[in-house]
This record gives C-alpha cells, structure tokens and sequence, in this order.
C-alpha cells in the first residue's frame, strides 16, 4: 500500500531518497521498468509536451491554452469534446475556440442515442441516461487524436477513459453545487462541510 497523500518527507521532490519512507515509490524495484515506458514513442511525446508546458506556462496560461499548446506540441490536429448537456453552451465556446485555433474538432453530447435507463434497470424516470461510451465509440470512429471531457459526471467521466482509444484529459469536472469547482469543498474541508465529511461515527 502506497500512502503519497499523508507523507511529509516528499523524497521524491527533494531527492533524498535515504530519507524516503519504506513504502515509497521512489524505491520500489518497479521503477526501473516503469521509466522504459516512457520510451514509447507516443508515451514520450505526451510526457515530454506536458513537460514543456509547465516550465514555459507555470502560473501564466489557462487550463484552456495550456491544452492548446499541449495539442500543437503532439502535433495533435483532430480534437475530440466529450461534454455534459448541462455545459451546452460552455462546450459550444470552447468548440469555437478549438476550431480558430486551428483544430478540427468533433463533438459528441453525454445524451447521444436518447437510451432510455430502464438498459441499466432505472425504471423511476422518463429522463435519457447518459450514454459516455456511446460518446468514446463515436470519437474514436472519427479517429481523433486527442479527447477533451468537459462536464462529464463521476463514473460517466471512467466510462469514457475506458473506451476511448485516444488520450484524454479533462477539461472541467461536473460538480453542480459548487459551479464545477470540486476543490472548494476540500478547501472548507475543516470548516463549512466538516460535519459533512467527517460524520460522527
């Protein structure tokens, strides 16, 4: 068991390793191996990009621009927008902005197919369930090389990753109560919604 988000000593950022605790990545015998996949040619494209962007653009650009320049560096020319009904218009910005900024993009809705939920035994609402492999399925048929999620719920969001055949990253994360800001409530973790995180037991 690997516990990186309790840990103080962060070896792995400073480079001490003797100081490193026994359950530490940084040590582990699978290292070696895990550094040979970074010499795959797509996985060393995407790692030495992202790279890139952080150094040139730490504080300076968006979320938005660093994806941008992400996918030029890849060479990436299809886009494809995983995105929510709930961010219709958000998605119809970020489409046209894609799209001047010289990538053909393609987007597929969460609802696409109107599948009625009674497929996943939800026999209580007329409403269309969300349908992200559907949305993965019809991305990849149109061979994208890169896939944005805007919006997508928790689990509908695995879904996609699952089936989609190309890379993903996340755009924004659907969080209704806290306008699509999930890190708020870790924020107020100890004040505002601490009864509600931490339940007497």
């Amino acid at each position: 068991m690997y516990n990186c988000a309790l840990c103080s000593v962060h070896a792995c950022s400073s480079g001490t390793l003797s100081a490193a605790p026994k359950n530490c990545p940084c040590i582990s015998k699978e290292m070696n191996a895990i550094k040979t996949l970074y010499k795959d040619e797509e996985n060393y494209k995407i790692a030495q990009a992202s790279a890139l962007i952080v150094s040139e653009s730490y504080g300076e650009k968006t979320r938005l621009e660093e994806t941008i320049a992400f996918a030029k560096k890849c060479n990436y020319k299809k886009i494809g927008l995983a995105f929510c009904i709930g961010l219709a218009s958000e998605s119809k910005i970020v489409s046209k902005i894609l799209s001047y900024n010289g990538f053909e993009v393609s987007s597929v809705i969460c609802k696409n197919g109107h599948i009625s939920r009674e497929l996943i035994d939800i026999n209580n609402t007329k409403v269309a369930m969300c349908n992200p492999i559907g949305q993965a399925v019809f991305l990849n048929e149109t061979k994208t090389d890169l896939n944005i999620i805007l919006g997508l719920c928790v689990g509908h969001d695995s879904l996609f990753i699952k089936y989609s055949e190309a890379p993903a990253t996340v755009f924004a994360v659907k969080d209704r109560v806290l306008c699509h800001n999930p890190l708020a409530v870790v924020y107020q973790a100890e004040a505002y919604y601490k009864d509600k995180l931490f339940p007497q037991k």
